[in-house]
């Protein structure tokens, strides 16, 4: 025999043992695949369960996103003040445009942005979405009661989880298409038709809900390829520019009264975008969409005392229906991202 082959013979052993009368065995190797490892099953590994989210701090949540609902009715109060003293869309161009002072300290951003041409296409196609849904929104403002247009409003949650399983290839489940239904069904008891008279405002509105909703799923197809302050910076800065022309067209001469008021317009709508980042930072969305419904509730109030607008129970009844849909698909979406699958590319999409 050579004389390494026993050096050989303990390579492919395992360490000593002992057998009865004290002698040293040797004990073969388990080499994958061969009935000697399959006797020798190693137990299997300990699944560590899912780390469950933090709870947050909904208190604060809520309180921050009671805040969003009044900044934002508070803009809605200001547009209808103004009424119909200027054009919609130069009412629309001036509070961008007056806004664009905010941006300021997101400029840094804007200029280390590295925008390929297909981000500035799609930051130009989402600038001419948007511009023509806030035309349609201050022209609303000016032909409807505020509870209307805060009800209405609503509906673009709705349009978005459409669209993002047309557009974004998003699974739509059976218990979302109903909750669909119902947010619809919401839209028709708001409206009643043939009940009664549907004005050009509530056209207006319906559109409005569509064209931010589009604008909403172009903005989520740009996500993690853009940073988030380029992106809320481009809407301001394209929508200035795509609401210019539409302005110019029938310009009149704002009174500085006119100024103040949508100068505040973009401050309260700057500030309620702000709190509503801080509301979602502090809880979960389980926890604050359902405040938002208090933002028809602050317009009804508003809109009775102020504006001497009739209170309609059934304004009140579809919004509520609208914004009950839209918690529920709120929640599901939360509850499915809680299951310790992880999802396809398909289903994280939106």
């Amino acid at each position: 025999m050579p004389r390494d082959a026993p050096r050989a013979s303990l390579s492919a052993t395992t360490p000593l043992g002992r057998t009865g009368g004290g002698r040293a065995t040797l004990r073969p190797a388990c080499v994958p695949g061969t009935t000697s490892c399959m006797s020798q099953k190693s137990p299997p590994p300990r699944r560590t369960p899912p780390t469950p989210a933090p709870a947050g701090r909904p208190v604060v949540g809520i309180l921050w996103m009671l805040t969003t609902g009044m900044c934002f009715v508070a803009v809605t109060a200001i547009v209808k003040y103004l009424g119909t003293e200027m054009p919609a869309a130069q009412s629309a161009f001036l509070r961008y445009a007056l806004g664009l002072v905010f941006l300021i300290p997101m400029l840094p951003s804007l200029a280390r942005a590295q925008l390929d041409r297909r981000a500035l296409g799609l930051f130009g196609l989402r600038g001419a979405v948007h511009s023509i849904g806030v035309i349609l929104w201050f022209y609303a403002m000016t032909q409807i009661p505020l509870a209307e247009v805060t009800a209405m409003n609503y509906l673009s949650p709705i349009y978005v989880a459409i669209g993002a399983a047309l557009f974004l290839g998003e699974k739509l489940a059976a218990r979302r298409v109903m909750a669909i239904a119902v947010g619809l069904l919401g839209a028709v008891i708001i409206l009643r038709p043939g009940f009664r008279e549907i004005s050009p405002g509530h056209i207006a509105m319906l559109g409005t809900a569509v064209l931010f909703a589009g604008s909403y799923l172009i903005a989520k197809a740009m996500s993690g390829r853009v940073n988030a302050a380029v992106v809320v910076a481009m809407v301001s800065i394209t929508v200035t520019i795509g609401l210019a022309p539409f302005a110019a067209v029938d310009w009149v001469t704002p009174s500085l009264h006119q100024l103040g008021g949508l100068f505040l317009v973009a401050a309260f709508a700057t500030a309620g975008h702000y709190t509503m980042t801080l509301a979602f930072a502090a809880a979960p969305l389980t926890v604050t969409q359902p405040v938002t419904f208090l933002q028809l509730v602050w317009a009804v109030l508003l809109g009775a005392l102020v504006f001497a607008e009739p209170v309609d129970g059934w304004v009140l009844l579809g919004g509520g229906i609208i914004m009950a849909s839209v918690s529920f698909i709120t929640w599901r979406e939360a509850m499915l991202r809680r299951r310790p699958v992880t999802p396809t590319s398909v289903e994280t999409k939106l």
